[in-house]
């Protein structure tokens, strides 16, 4: 005989499913969005501890991101990732773990497929707001553990991400801004000629 699943239980995998569904049909409604952001990851085991500000400019699956130390355009199949201390410009064609890893607004997109979703409860945001904190856990072994999101109940909109892996690394993104804003398509394409003395390494 087969255990009836407790009603909060139901009610809790219905909730989490429900607060990503709002948020992902905001994204699909967008021409696009801007967003701006900050970023801690850390690691006791690795020794690594850092922060720094950053952009994304997503439309569909396409982005382009930039940090202080590098710039990634992604414009559905092939990523290009330059690096401004070495001047070079790494092509990959990327996994999904590779791309939500590098981007986990990507989320927005792929979370019904890769991730059991689960409601945690509320929570106050940076801003004072009330929020629905949703745990995903992705369906296949993979160098992810789990991603948190605070998501505001007013907006529907994400406000803080928090990326945890199985190798200690732990990388939480507090979205600055976050509003609807309309890119053409090749600024997903690395412009070759803004950058002349990049060396190109294709790993594909």
């Amino acid at each position: 005989m087969i255990a009836a699943m407790p009603d909060n239980a139901f009610a809790q995998a219905v909730d989490g499913k429900s607060v990503l569904e709002k948020t992902s049909q905001i994204y699909k409604r967008w021409e696009g969005m801007d967003i701006r952001f900050t970023t801690s990851v850390r690691s006791d085991k690795n020794g690594i501890s850092e922060s720094f500000e950053g952009t994304i400019a997503m439309k569909d699956d396409k982005f382009v991101l930039e940090t202080p130390d590098m710039k990634t355009w992604f414009d559905g199949i092939t990523q290009w990732t330059y690096m401004s201390r070495t001047g070079e410009v790494n092509v990959i064609t990327p996994s999904g773990s590779d791309l939500q890893l590098l981007n986990p607004m990507i989320l927005l997109q792929s979370y019904q497929k890769d991730f059991n979703v689960s409601y945690i409860g509320e929570s106050t945001s940076a801003n004072a707001k009330t929020a629905y904190d949703v745990a995903l856990i992705p369906r296949k072994k993979d160098d992810i553990e789990k991603i948190e999101l605070q998501i505001e109940k007013s907006t529907s909109l994400p406000v803080k991400l928090v990326v945890t892996m199985h190798n200690d690394m732990r990388n939480v993104i507090h979205v600055k801004t976050i509003k609807e804003a309309a890119f053409a398509d090749d600024i997903f394409t690395f412009p070759e000629n803004e950058y002349p003395d990049a060396e190109l390494i294709d790993l594909r």
